[in-house]
């Protein structure tokens, strides 16, 4: 009996496991709960950040960059040969000198002594006119008492008294030539400036067409500015015609800036002409902004503005009335903003009037009083219900318990990220 119940139980036990496993499964396939479905209107508003659009007026600033040149450059050149004997401190790169100051001098001895044979052939030549003079009054007076008719040329010593008034025209003109390569020998400054480079110095001999030294005026600098096509919309240029006339009387006002170590320092200036012609390679039109008197202590201090420095330029552009002034960061690259209508998130694509690096300029497809949202969410945040707060203080939403969040701990668990993060 016991072989049988051992028997009995191998076979009996494993299909009742069996049998008990399938119904098993069954039931949970059969019994499972229904998923949840999530209502939209169940969800917890999410806090961002607003602002409410008004109309105000901007000032278009175009961006652009430059490098520093001088209004005049020019090359000292000696105009007479000789020996350099003198070179003035104020010739130095470098160095700052006054129009009419005397940059170097050469040997002017031999100049010295050609004046003097001048000035003598000059003398020489005069008492030679006043020889020939009195020779041509006895002629006449001769010719009176024995003569009949009228005097010929030769008999009253005409052309003899000609040939010594050209002497003394040639020897004027011998003596102020002496003169002028006399005066030559010191090389005066034209105008205000300062030396770019020297490249001749004491002792050294030097010819006519040498070239001494170059120099460019100080009285103020210039800066070659491009614009492309879209920025030149937003600007009056003060563009010249051939009559002489201008389009604008306006010349736009300039801040230029230049980083010298970890300090950053501006200067201010207009700009003063148009160039007439469009780069051929950059398809940018030129304009040049002028800076006056850049060599001077003004009183913030800034160093002098050196010739071929690197510049960035500000220029004053046209002032927009009536528009929405909004961040940069509240657009996307699509040109679609997100409004908040109803504590939910609306998308709207609109057409930037000017934009730049911190801001975008909308002057239709916005009303003023909405609230547009500034935190930077994700292409699905279209109808995202929201709390927002605008300058820090939130805004009220529906009377309607399911879009409250549960409790202060779980709006604290997911703080708005601001467009400063």
């Amino acid at each position: 009996m016991s072989i049988r119940a051992n028997r009995w139980k191998l076979i009996v036990l494993p299909l009742l496991v069996i049998a008990l496993s399938v119904w098993g499964a069954n039931y949970l396939m059969t019994h499972k709960p229904e998923p949840r479905r999530a209502d939209v209107k169940q969800q917890r508003a999410q806090r961002v950040d607003a602002m409410r659009l008004q109309a105000e007026p901007f000032q278009v600033r175009l961006s652009s960059y430059g490098v520093v040149k001088p209004r005049t450059e020019s090359q000292l050149v000696a105009q007479v040969g000789g020996q350099v004997v003198k070179i003035s401190e104020r010739l130095r790169t470098g160095a700052f000198f006054e129009a009419g100051d005397v940059l170097l001098q050469i040997d002017d001895r031999d100049y010295r002594a050609a004046v003097d044979v001048a000035e003598a052939l000059l003398t020489q030549a005069r008492a030679k006119l006043k020889e020939e003079q009195a020779r041509v009054e006895q002629a006449l007076r001769d010719w009176k008492r024995l003569g009949h008719g009228q005097a010929g040329e030769l008999v009253l010593r005409e052309p003899q008294l000609a040939a010594a008034q050209a002497s003394i025209a040639s020897a004027t003109a011998q003596l102020g030539t002496a003169r002028l390569n006399l005066e030559r020998t010191r090389i005066t400054a034209p105008y205000a400036g300062r030396v770019l480079e020297k490249r001749v110095d004491q002792g050294q001999v030097v010819s006519g067409g040498t070239s001494l030294a170059s120099i460019y005026a100080v009285d103020y600098v210039e800066v070659r500015l491009p614009l492309n096509n879209r920025q030149l919309e937003f600007v009056d240029l003060p563009e010249q015609y051939r009559g002489g006339e201008f389009t604008s009387a306006n010349s736009p006002a300039v801040t230029l800036s230049a980083q010298i170590g970890r300090s950053s320092y501006h200067w201010q200036g207009q700009i003063v002409r148009v160039e007439g012609a469009i780069d051929s390679r950059s398809r940018q039109l030129f304009v040049v902004a002028q800076v006056e008197d850049p060599y001077s202590l003004g009183p913030q201090g800034n160093p002098p503005l050196k010739v071929g420095q690197f510049v960035e330029a500000q220029i004053q552009g046209r002032l927009l009335a009536d528009v929405f002034v909004l961040p940069r960061t509240a657009i996307n690259q699509d040109q679609r903003l997100l409004l908040v209508e109803d504590n939910v998130l609306v998308a709207r694509v609109v057409e930037p009037l000017w934009s730049d690096d911190r801001h975008v300029v909308v002057a239709q497809g916005l009303s003023a009083g909405e609230v547009l949202n500034l935190t930077p969410l994700g292409a699905s945040a279209n109808g995202l219900r929201v709390l927002a707060q605008i300058e820090g203080e939130q805004q009220q939403l529906a009377v309607n318990a399911s879009l409250a969040p549960a409790s202060a701990s779980d709006l604290s668990a997911k703080p708005a990220r601001s467009d400063k993060e």
